[in-house]
């Protein structure tokens, strides 16, 4: 049951994406950074662990995740270090995401060929 959770959730918060996109007609630009403020927001509400409780896969595998790590990243490391803190924590928290994002692109450059 655990997966069939995780699935739908997951698939609900794609569809929010796609609304947005085709409903709202926002670029992919704007869906994306929608959906991590939304992650933030909802993370500073204290609503997101209890989702990520619930859903498990389905709450930190979406964009969503990516706004809830850059919060606790952030909060974490002001708590520490004060106003530097906010800075180094976004990037100290999330930065095995966005060097696997930036490896894998590279890769993928390499071998498939770009349109246009």
């Amino acid at each position: 049951m655990e997966y069939v959770i995780a699935f739908v959730i997951g698939g609900l918060v794609c569809v929010v994406g796609q609304l947005l996109l085709d409903v709202a007609k926002l670029t992919p630009a704007h869906v994306m950074s929608t959906l991590v403020v939304a992650g933030v927001v909802l993370d500073f509400v204290g609503v997101y662990d209890r989702f990520i409780d619930f859903a498990g896969a389905g709450a930190t595998i979406p964009i969503t995740s990516f706004g809830h790590s850059l919060y606790h990243g952030a909060i974490g490391e002001a708590e520490k270090h004060g106003l530097i803190g906010v800075v180094t924590g976004i990037f100290e928290v999330t930065s095995a995401g966005i060097s696997a994002a930036i490896a894998f692109g590279f890769l993928a450059s390499l071998v498939f060929k770009p349109k246009g």
